[in-house]
Order: structure tokens, then C-alpha cells, then sequence
């Protein structure tokens, strides 16, 4: 009995009566097992004690980790009972998830390894295909946030973002807790309709609490929140404004350029192409060849050094740390672009001025998306590892395994 015992640990079983235990081929370990009684004609789903169906397809197996380099694999009977909820279901055993082919250890040693391996590795160590992988995560994260009581709850200052994971337009849409730095909910798409899913979860009550939201200029999110969340602040993200900027000084810099071509000045055309990244550069970081540039076209060309001014003069405005100063110079900034006499910059000028009230808040609250965008930069890391993944429900469970701390422990050991 002892030795049953000790397979019974090895195997994650808990307090289920081991049987026996065989050698099949020489390579792989089967342990018979059952359900003690308390634990027998339960629903697959709820746990509720049900009464018995039928024999279901007799005697299965799920597979258990391995044991030193031989696999092991748990046998028991596979029952159906009928429950008032569910309808006819597979009886629950207790070393396994509803509708998995693994034990409970197995799954949870290969969600944490998804959080922290490549595809590869975890393929090849746990002898398991990707695909495989995937489904077991979706069970892991569906287990574990049914475990939370509110995984919605206390939610006071979030983020809202999306980022593509596919060609042809496809996109996971993610929102972030300030206070936490979890992501507590993705999903696949990008418009007012799929945020309109997640406020809707939320429920009035829990959307009411909402102060603060941080986003980019994206126009759907405004529609949601003005939907679901009247009261809250939005808070416009500083990266994409500047950003904007950014991309009104390229605006500058190509007609420059087109225009020296136009003259047939190809050396100097040539030299304007160089500088772009000396535009682009915060002058902190630039490189002494490149503040060279700058200092060349500050005396060859008013224009294009007017447009780097107005990019960099728009920029300190978000590090300036007091809030009223910095609500001076982005007024101060606006009424220089509109008479600089550059269109890109008079455009965004008049962008900025009609988000005036997101860009002050910003300034106030000193609330950005850089929680989210760095979420971003993880799940370009997943969304590379997850490729064979068929779906993209179980790219979004790899997702919120590795960023909204769902992530399991180790078998047999805690979370500390």
C-alpha cells in the first residue's frame, strides 16, 4: 500500500485511491485509479453531486508527468452523470480539469513554461505538440480567473490599447490596470462594438468607478467610453501625440527634400536623406555627427529647423513636471504652429486643439499608456512564440497567462 501511496504523489493525484500500477511496453507507467467515494458522480463543471448516467466510453487515460525519462499516464473510469445544470456530462475526477487529456500538475507545468520558454523546448520536454499547448493554457486561464472572486473588481484607472497579431487587419485589444499593472481583459478585434464587451462585463456599477482612462486618438474608444463610461476622465497618451509630431516634421523634411531633387541638387537631397534620423533623435541622445547636422540645417534651411523646434518644444511640454506651466506651453505651442506657416504643423495644431480637454487632462493627471505599450512590446514576444496556435482564443490565454497573473506555480510548489 505504501508503494501505491507513493505513486499517487508522484502522480498528483491527492487522496484518490491508486489501484495498481503497470509497465506498458516497457516505456510508459499506467496507475489504475478511482475517485474516493465522496468525490465520485459529481459534475464535470460545477462539482455538483449529480446522479449517475451511463458508463460513458468505459476506462481512459490522462496523461501525468513524466517519471524520470519514462511517461506516465493515469487510468480510471470515465462515468457520465446528469446534472440539473449541465445536462449529461463526464464525472469529475480530481487530478484533472473538465474536458482535459492531462492531469492537473502536467497542465500547470505547461502553462508555466509557455510563460517562460519557446515553443520548442516546452514541445520537445513535456513530448507534447504545440497545438496541445495551446488548449491546455486556455484551460489553465479559464480555471484560474473562475477561481478569482471579482477579477474585474477595484478597477479605478485603466488603460485601453490594441495591437495587431496578424496580417489583414487582426487585432487584440487589451486593457490595462494602472494601480496593478495587470492586464485584466483582451480580446480579439478593434472597434467601440468589442470594447462595448468589456464595459458591458463591467456593469454600470462597476463602470461608474472609472476616473481615468488613458488611450491613443483611436475615435472608437471615445464612442464606447461615451457610451459606457460618461464620467471618466480620458487621458490622452503623450508618446502618440508627440508621435503626430513627429510625423509632421517628416512632413517638412520630404518637401525639402523633393524640392532639392526638383533643383537637381542630388548631393544635397542625398545629405537631407541622412538627416532624418538626427530630426527624429531626442537631443539628449544624439550622436556628435548628428548635432553637426542639426547645427547646419539650424543655418542652411529656417524651415525644416522651425518644424525640429516645434517637435522638440512639443515634447517638453509633457516633462514639464508642473502641471499649470505645462498647460501654458501647449497653449503657447498651438498659437506658434498655426502661424508657423508650415501646413502639417497648422493640421496638427488644430488636431490638438480640438483634444484640447484629453491632452490637459494627460498634464494633470500625469496618467500615459506606457504600462500598456510596454504590455504591447510582451505580447509581440507571445504573439512570435504562440505562431501555430489555429485560434486566437488561445494566443489572448497566453497572453493573460503571462500578463494578468494568472500564471499557475510549479507543481508542489507555491507562488512565492
Amino acid at each position: 500500500m505504501r508503494v501505491l501511496r507513493v505513486f499517487a504523489s508522484l502522480c498528483g493525484l491527492g487522496r484518490a485511491v491508486v489501484e495498481g500500477v503497470d509497465l506498458d511496453g516497457g516505456d510508459v507507467i499506467v496507475v489504475h485509479a478511482r475517485p474516493k467515494a465522496k468525490e465520485r458522480d459529481r459534475c464535470g463543471r460545477c462539482g455538483r453531486r449529480s446522479p449517475g448516467y451511463d458508463r460513458g466510453e468505459g476506462r481512459r487515460r490522462w496523461r501525468a508527468l513524466d517519471l524520470g525519462t519514462i511517461q506516465a499516464y493515469v487510468e480510471a473510469d470515465a462515468p457520465r452523470v446528469r446534472c440539473r445544470a449541465h445536462g449529461v456530462v463526464v464525472a469529475r475526477v480530481p487530478w484533472a480539469r473538465h474536458g482535459a487529456w492531462h492531469t492537473r500538475d502536467f497542465e500547470d507545468q505547461a502553462a508555466w513554461l509557455a510563460t517562460q520558454c519557446s515553443k520548442s523546448a516546452i514541445c520537445r520536454l513535456l513530448r507534447v505538440s504545440w497545438r496541445g499547448v495551446g488548449g491546455i493554457v486556455t484551460r489553465v486561464v479559464a480555471d484560474r480567473r473562475a477561481r478569482v472572486a471579482d477579477p474585474l473588481g477595484g478597477l479605478t484607472r485603466i488603460g485601453i490599447d490594441e495591437i495587431s497579431y496578424r496580417k489583414g487587419q487582426r487585432y487584440i485589444m487589451g486593457v490595462i490596470d494602472h494601480d496593478t499593472g495587470r492586464l485584466v481583459w483582451a480580446s480579439e478585434g478593434r472597434d467601440s462594438r468589442v470594447l462595448g464587451e468589456f464595459f458591458t462585463l463591467l456593469g454600470p456599477e462597476r463602470c461608474a468607478r472609472i476616473a481615468l482612462v488613458s488611450c491613443d486618438l483611436g475615435g472608437w474608444i471615445r464612442s464606447a467610453l461615451v457610451t459606457h463610461c460618461p464620467e471618466a476622465i480620458v487621458c490622452m497618451d503623450p508618446f502618440h501625440v508627440t508621435a503626430l509630431a513627429s510625423d509632421a516634421l517628416d512632413v517638412v523634411r520630404r518637401d525639402v527634400w523633393n524640392a532639392a531633387r526638383r533643383r537637381g541638387d542630388t548631393a544635397g537631397a542625398r545629405w537631407l536623406k541622412g538627416a532624418r534620423f538626427a530630426l527624429w533623435k531626442a537631443p539628449e541622445r544624439l550622436t556628435g555627427r548628428q548635432r553637426a547636422k542639426l547645427a547646419t540645417i539650424q543655418q542652411t534651411n529656417r524651415r525644416l529647423y522651425r518644424a525640429y523646434l516645434l517637435k522638440e518644444q512639443l515634447r517638453a511640454v509633457f516633462h514639464e513636471p508642473d502641471s499649470e506651466g505645462a498647460i501654458e506651453m501647449l497653449d503657447a505651442w498651438v498659437a506658434w504652429a498655426q502661424r508657423s506657416r508650415l501646413p502639417s504643423f497648422v493640421k496638427l495644431a488644430a488636431t490638438i486643439r480640438a483634444d484640447r480637454e484629453a491632452i490637459v487632462a494627460t498634464l494633470t493627471h500625469r496618467l500615459s499608456n506606457a504600462r500598456m505599450e510596454a504590455a504591447n512590446t510582451t505580447i509581440r514576444l507571445i504573439t512570435r512564440r504562440a505562431y501555430g496556435f489555429t485560434s486566437a482564443s488561445a494566443l489572448i490565454s497566453l497572453v493573460m497567462l503571462t500578463l494578468g497573473g494568472l500564471c499557475p506555480p510549479l507543481p508542489g510548489r507555491s507562488l512565492t
